[in-house]
Formats: structure tokens, C-alpha cells, sequence
């Protein structure tokens, strides 16, 4: 007999539930324009999610012309931000987010059981369909926290594309202190090798004694031992820059300036850096959406601790002794006899003070940490400035003097020398002033916009002191 349209209401109301579930769907980038922008904001580069061939050959291209001459500090964070593979492996974290945000705005596949019952000559047919409607009830919150999580993602990207930026101006800076060290230090080896074979003639002719000999072997042989280190820390610092620029083979062959870039005339003129640390911080903003996360998350928790599986299913029995069907439906419900869902809250609510106390521990720590920066930026640059304006143009006057001097026969060749001594630690310590500074400065744009770099205060010497007796 032909079923009345009643019959069709609930096939009509199971259509609806599974469009309503599976409409949720990717998206074209990822999320990945919302890092690209957070990170452009604070720091004026591109960043790019290689995902294909021709990704990865638009950033070859790209980066050729800039290895082609010397490595400015832009150009070196331009090609870490495109190339470096650490970097590209943390993107797919969105990807992660992103599926899992989709999920949770799709309904669970509803089950269909068939089955068939023989007795004697009569056969007993069942078939039932079976809809997670409790999935469907709290599909809008458990969006909202995936939504959450996606954000997060976001920001964890971003905050990683800054802390590879900072990690590359580190050690583009530290590169090219450690060549100029080198540089300088083969020059001082090569003068105090000529002062070391002078003394070794005079002191053979007897015109200069056995202790100032000493001295002039010891100075020679001191230089050397600086040179080889200066050397292996140039190895050390420019391999530390190779691999954030994620380069191989016949790339690793780039070029660094001579030099490290001038020292400003005068430092930057910040604002309140806490007031803007609070604002623009990627780690503080990470810890605001933990916890609202962990708010929905708690509210999912009480509203579900009785009712966590609620399924409702159709169902169609037919007997072929029978012309008649039988419809109903069936609901399973979880009866709270053992479990009540108090620990399950008691575990969100504990979950949450803790992130409570975390994000304000970080905004402490961030305060902190900002105003460390800040005080080492500005004492960096004193000293770097002192160096420039005073302890340098002494040196140089001081060995002008004594030029003049020796052009005049009124000293000898080896106080030229023992002079030249006093200047290597200047120089040397002008290098790593200036170097310090520029570190430092990076440091205080990261303490700005993310986690600052971790012990950006403790600077290592590319030379040690020397001995001017």
C-alpha cells in the first residue's frame, strides 16, 4: 500500500541533520594569510607556505639573485623566512588545526544495521538507522573551541616566523663580527711575526736583551692562538647562519660584508615598551585564546557530564507474513550510575586556574623581559658609541704620536710594537661592542612582538684579553 508523506517526515529531518553536518570544508590557504600578515606587521618581511614544486621554485628563484652578491641582514631573514625548513615543517601545525576545526563541524557518520531473522517459516527483517544527535547539540561549541585552537595555530606560526627572523639577525651579526675578527687578527699575526724575526736577528747580534726577545716571541705567540680561535668561531658562527637559511651545496658559499653595519647616530626613540609588549606580544595573545578555549571547553564539560551519548535512530521491521510495517524509533541513553562527570569537571576547572596562573606569570615574565631588553639596547649602545667616539680615536692618536715618534729616533721599533699590542684589545673590543649592539637590538623588537630570545644578554668574546707587558 502507498505510504502517507507523513511516513517521509523523518527521512526529510535525517537529510537535513547530515547537510547541516557536512558543510564544514577547508580552506584554500590553510589560515596561512592571517600569519602572513601578523608577521609582515611586525616585522616587514613575507613569509610563504611551500606546499608544491612550484612553491619551492618560486622561492628559488627568489633567493638566487640575493646569494649573488653580499648578504645584507634584510636579505639573510628574507631568505630564511622563505627557505628555512623548520620553519615550513611548523606550518603544517595549521593544517592540523584546520582539519580539526572542520571535523568538529561535521556530524559523526550515522550508523545503519540490517538484520535478519529466520524462524521456521517466518523471516523477520530489521533495519534501523542511527543519528549521533548529541554530536549535533554540541556541535556549535565544540566549533567554537576548535575555532580557538585554529587561532592559535595561527599565532604559534607567526610567533615561530619571528623567532627564526631574530635567530637569523643574531647570527648574521655574530658572522660577520666573527670575519672581521679574523681579518684584523691576521693582520695583528703577520705585524707581531715581523716583530717576533726582528727581535730574533737583533737579540743574535746582541743589540736587544734576552727578556724584551721574550716578550715579542710571547706577543707573536699569543696572536696566533687568537687568530686559530678567531678562525673556528668564524667556522662556527657563519655554519649557525647557514642552516637558519636553510642552505646547501654550492649556496653555502655566500658572501658577508666586511664589516658590521654603522652605529646609529643616536638610539631609537621607543614609547612605553611594556604598554606595547602587552599589545603586540604573540605569546601573550596565544595565552588570552588559551583561555577562553578553556572556558568553552569547561562550559562543553558541565553541560555533557550526564548526557555524553545521546543517540536517536529510526527504525523499520517488515515481516513477510505480514503485509503491515512497523515503524518507531529508539533512543540510547548513558544512565550516570558509576560515572557522574564530577571529575571530569573538577580536572577543567583545574585545568583552567593553571593556564589562569600561567598567562599571568607570562605577563610578568613579559614585562620583565622587555625592560631587560630595553636597559640592555640602551647600554649596548654606550658602550659601542664609547668605543667609536673615545676609546678608538685615543688608540689611533696615541699610535700617531708614537709614529712620529719613531720617524723622529726618539723610540725604538719595538715600542711601536708593544704599542700595537695595547690597540688589539680596542679593536677587538670595538668589533664585539658594535656587534652586541645590533644583537640587542634585535632582541628588543622580539621582547616587542614574542618571546624574547633566551639569554640575548650573554655575549660571547671572539678574543681574549692580551697580555701588553
Amino acid at each position: 500500500m502507498p505510504l502517507s508523506f507523513v511516513s517521509f517526515r523523518p527521512l526529510f529531518l535525517t537529510a537535513s541533520v547530515l547537510f547541516l553536518g557536512g558543510c564544514a570544508s577547508l580552506s584554500q590557504d590553510g589560515g596561512f594569510s592571517s600569519v602572513q600578515s601578523m608577521t609582515k606587521e611586525r616585522i616587514g618581511q613575507e613569509v610563504k607556505w611551500v606546499k608544491s614544486d612550484a612553491d619551492a621554485n618560486s622561492v628559488a628563484t627568489t633567493i638566487q639573485p640575493l646569494l649573488a652578491q653580499p648578504l645584507s641582514v634584510d636579505d639573510a631573514v628574507k631568505i630564511a623566512l622563505l627557505n628555512n625548513k623548520g620553519l615550513q615543517a611548523s606550518y603544517s601545525e595549521l593544517g592540523i588545526a584546520e582539519a580539526n576545526l572542520v571535523q568538529a563541524g561535521r556530524l559523526k557518520n550515522p550508523s545503519f544495521t540490517f538484520g535478519r531473522l529466520r524462524r521456521g517459516d517466518d523471516i523477520e527483517i530489521d533495519r534501523s538507522l542511527m543519528l549521533p544527535v548529541m554530536s549535533l547539540l554540541t556541535m556549535p561549541i565544540a566549533s567554537k573551541i576548535e575555532r580557538r585552537y585554529f587561532e592559535q595555530a595561527q599565532l604559534r606560526a607567526a610567533a615561530e616566523a619571528l623567532a627564526v627572523a631574530d635567530a637569523t639577525r643574531h647570527a648574521y651579526f655574530s658572522a660577520v663580527s666573527a670575519q672581521e675578527t679574523v681579518k684584523y687578527m691576521t693582520q695583528v699575526t703577520a705585524s707581531a711575526e715581523g716583530g717576533a724575526q726582528l727581535a730574533n736577528k737583533m737579540a743574535a747580534v746582541g743589540n736587544w736583551s734576552k727578556l724584551e726577545q721574550a716578550r715579542q716571541q710571547s706577543f707573536y705567540a699569543d696572536v696566533t692562538v687568537q687568530l686559530a680561535r678567531a678562525e673556528q668561531m668564524q667556522v662556527a658562527e657563519r655554519e649557525k647562519l647557514t642552516r637558519l637559511l636553510g642552505l646547501w651545496g654550492s649556496n653555502t658559499g655566500f658572501q658577508l660584508p666586511d664589516r658590521l653595519p654603522d652605529l646609529p647616530k643616536a638610539p631609537e626613540a621607543i614609547g612605553d615598551v611594556e604598554v606595547q609588549a602587552m599589545q603586540n606580544r604573540l605569546d601573550i595573545m596565544m595565552a588570552k585564546r588559551e583561555l577562553s578555549g578553556l572556558a568553552d571547553s569547561l562550559g562543553l564539560t558541565k553541560a555533557t557530564r550526564f548526557i555524553n551519548i545521546l543517540d536517536v535512530g529510526l527504525m523499520h521491521n517488515n515481516y513477510n507474513q505480514s503485509p503491515s510495517r512497523e515503524n518507531g524509533y529508539s533512543i540510547q541513553l548513558e544512565i550516570p550510575l558509576f560515572d557522574w562527570g564530577g571529575a571530569r569537571v573538577a580536572k577543567s576547572e583545574a585545568l583552567y586556574m593553571q593556564a589562569v596562573n600561567r598567562a599571568a606569570e607570562l605577563a610578568v615574565n613579559a614585562r620583565s623581559e622587555v625592560r631587560v631588553a630595553y636597559a640592555d639596547y640602551r647600554s649596548t649602545y654606550d658602550i659601542a658609541r664609547h668605543y667609536r667616539d673615545e676609546i678608538v680615536p685615543l688608540k689611533k692618536r696615541i699610535s700617531d704620536e708614537q709614529m712620529l715618534r719613531y720617524n723622529g729616533m726618539l723610540i725604538g721599533v719595538f715600542t711601536l710594537l708593544a704599542d700595537a699590542r695595547a690597540q688589539v684589545i680596542s679593536v677587538n673590543g670595538a668589533i664585539e661592542a658594535l656587534r652586541d649592539y645590533w644583537i640587542a637590538d634585535s632582541a628588543l623588537k622580539m621582547a616587542q612582538t614574542g618571546r624574547s630570545s633566551a639569554g640575548s644578554g650573554a655575549k660571547a668574546s671572539n678574543s681574549a684579553a692580551m697580555s701588553t707587558d
